[in-house]
């Protein structure tokens, strides 16, 4: 199975349907949580991370609406992500739209500037939807951390009912992402991982490397079926020869470069 194509995306998402999982998006999430209401289970929660190519999010929100899933997208403000036209068409699809942020990054570390921008920014994106709620940019090589933002202000008094990093129960659901291009990638990731949580999930066997290993998982039952929260970077997923080995040789650098930083650390 060649991976990162949007065949095999759509293959990913027959297998989670023949599993019959509920599809949520972590707005409806945070929402039964904030009220108290047990969702039944199991259930995927599918969020994209709007970072490039916005283009290739919208393929993926198209598929997402045919097979009848409803997906979180988190759009960031630089160019590359923030194409108004299709953040309308996703949403009018009925998908969630979220920002996201990194507004300590762009403001330099200035927590001031860096609120202010967030305020601006999450007025702009809320005219396109209501927006409920926000994901970190993980920026790699940045040196601040978007989520210090909120070691002096609470995104809670800006409407916002929940983050991914902060509020989403981890120990009912596992965190599948594929950063690194690949699903287990938070072995080179600087941020985009749950510290606390990986190592349990790494001794239950909840680790994979290639899709079609995590389609093998879902297909398998003779094992307990977990509430999931996967998150793919729509620009890696493409059925275009030229895009797809241009992604693969650019990821590869990446994580080489992903590497030495979370060695430094």
């Amino acid at each position: 199975m060649k991976d990162f194509t949007l065949k095999t995306y759509r293959q990913l998402l027959n297998a989670l349907h023949a599993a019959r999982y509920r599809s949520l998006t972590l707005q409806e999430y945070f929402a039964a949580k904030q009220d108290g209401v047990t969702i039944s289970g199991p259930f995927v929660i599918l969020r994209h991370d709007v970072d490039l190519k916005a283009e290739n999010s919208l393929r993926t929100a198209h598929i997402e609406a045919e097979m009848g899933f409803c997906a979180s997208y988190y759009f960031r403000v630089v160019p590359e992500s923030n194409k108004p036209e299709i953040i309308r068409q996703i949403a009018r699809m009925g998908h969630e739209i979220g920002y996201h942020y990194e507004d300590m990054s762009i403001a330099n570390g200035d927590v001031e500037k860096a609120i202010k921008h967030f305020e601006q920014q999450l007025a702009y994106f809320r005219t396109f939807y209501p927006v409920k709620t926000i994901c970190m940019h993980g920026a790699p090589t940045s040196k601040y951390d978007g989520k210090d933002l909120w070691k002096r202000y609470n995104y809670r008094d800006y409407g916002i009912i929940g983050e991914p990093y902060f509020d989403v129960d981890y120990s009912k659901v596992v965190y599948l992402t594929d950063t690194g291009r690949c699903w287990d990638g938070y072995k080179v990731s600087v941020r985009d991982k749950i510290d606390k949580w990986q190592d349990v999930w790494t001794k239950e066997g909840l680790v994979f490397h290639t899709t079609e290993q995590l389609i093998n998982w879902l297909q398998d039952d003779s094992h307990e079926k977990r509430n999931l929260l996967i998150t793919t970077h729509p620009q890696r997923w493409t059925d275009d020869n030229a895009a797809w080995l241009k992604e693969l040789t650019m990821q590869n650098v990446k994580n080489i470069v992903k590497r030495v930083l979370v060695a430094t650390k």
